[in-house]
């Protein structure tokens, strides 16, 4: 027959009762049973008060572990972001330690641990990135060295209206100029901008997509807005079609945006600027911004030291030919006529020989068309923009006898 194994109970239960017998020492009994006499007592000492029950096998996990968070922090942690329900941990756990110093605060992984066990927090479906580019517009190194402009989609507020929302962003501190409900129409977004200048000085270049009233299909990619922008000195960046990322933290801004502000949408959209101007004074002054070291906008962002000044007369072109633009958008060359723009009808524009013979013709400092030296006619440049792989400009059709 097979030999009997004991269990750890039996050997525990035998064990006992031999220390009851009181026959032998607890010294020789721990010796004979291959224990400490720690473990002995702890034993006999589990036996007087709980019988056998006591001597069941015990979970060796303390009672709460030495890092487990207090109670008292993740309540706190929990109202912040009951106040504030779009911030994530970082941001969250920014503004309590400011709050207070002397606590330990949570890992951000725990505190989104803590989140999510509370339901206030699900986590986000990762979306495939595209691949980052290197330096596709000036620096930016400074507060106004460039700002983001666009129009967040537009939705119909309660009462069935239309609603445009215009946005400006300062690149470098990510500061948010402007959340302003007007029609996507040159007037509008002309008076807007003044606004914004008078107030904050002229920033060294606008970056917008080529939708209007800010890009066009014509020469240079001009309109009158961004024509008037670029005869005040300001530089004209425009992204590639169907490349958002090169605006990513405008667009980034914009996915804050819209769950704070229009889901659902307010009844009017005399409500809905209201709502836009609390998010605004948040997201500048009091939300931590994770590229920003987790400090909120306005801490960066100064106003600009170039004053605004209404564009009048006709911008200096040196030494080069000046032509008129005709209120056809033609200019007179060599007697006979060349279409340029007509967003700029009226203005001046420069024309200056290139070491090859042709004529570029510019406007401030945007490059409109190359006028060919055999034949006469002008080729028209697209706008400018950003790299798409190595080359930075697209070329026009070269003219003849190059």
């Amino acid at each position: 027959m097979p030999w009997s194994v004991l269990s750890v109970m039996d050997q525990k239960m035998m064990f006992v009762a031999d220390i009851l017998r009181g026959e032998e020492p607890m010294t020789g009994l721990c010796a004979k049973y291959g224990i400490s006499r720690q473990t002995g007592y702890v034993w006999k000492r589990r036996f007087d008060l709980e019988g056998p029950a006591g001597l069941e096998q015990r979970s060796r996990a303390p009672l709460r572990h030495g890092r487990s968070t207090l109670a008292a922090v993740t309540v706190r942690l929990i109202e912040l972001r009951k106040r504030k329900p779009y911030w994530g941990p970082k941001k969250l756990l920014k503004v309590l330690a400011e709050e207070d110093s002397r606590v330990t605060w949570p890992s951000a992984s725990t505190a989104s641990e803590i989140l999510r066990r509370e339901g206030l927090s699900r986590p986000r479906r990762r979306r495939r990135g595209a691949l980052p580019l290197e330096q596709p517009f000036g620096v930016v190194e400074a507060a106004n060295d460039t700002w983001c402009i666009d129009f967040k989609g537009w939705f119909l507020t309660g009462d069935g209206r239309r609603c445009d929302p215009l946005t400006v962003t300062d690149a470098f501190s990510r500061y948010l100029l402007a959340v302003q409900i007007m029609a996507p129409v040159t007037p509008a977004v002309e008076a807007w901008m003044d606004r914004l200048f008078e107030t904050h000085g002229l920033p060294g270049a606008i970056r917008s997509d080529n939708g209007a009233p800010f890009a066009s299909v014509g020469a240079g990619g001009l309109t009158r807005l961004s024509a008037r922008w670029a005869k005040m000195g300001i530089g004209l960046e425009r992204i590639c079609p169907g490349h958002p990322q090169q605006n990513g933290s405008h667009e980034r801004m914009h996915g804050t945006l819209k769950p704070e502000t229009c889901e659902p949408p307010s009844a009017t959209a005399a409500h809905q600027q209201v709502r836009f101007d609390a998010f605004r004074q948040e997201f500048n002054h009091e939300r931590p911004h994770e590229a920003l070291d987790q400090r909120p906008p306005a801490t960066l962002y100064a106003s600009s030291p170039r004053p605004f000044i209404v564009p009048r007369g006709d911008l200096d072109y040196g030494t080069e030919e000046v032509r008129r633009v005709r209120s056809n958008g033609e200019i007179i060359w060599r007697g006979g006529k060349l279409f340029v723009s007509e967003a700029i009808i009226g203005e001046a524009v420069g024309v200056a020989q290139r070491p090859d013979g042709h004529w570029t013709v510019r406007f401030a400092d945007v490059p409109l068309g190359l006028i060919d030296r055999m034949t006469g006619e002008i080729v028209r440049f697209g706008a400018r923009r950003p790299p798409r792989t190595k080359t930075i400009t697209e070329e026009p059709k070269k003219p003849s006898g190059m």
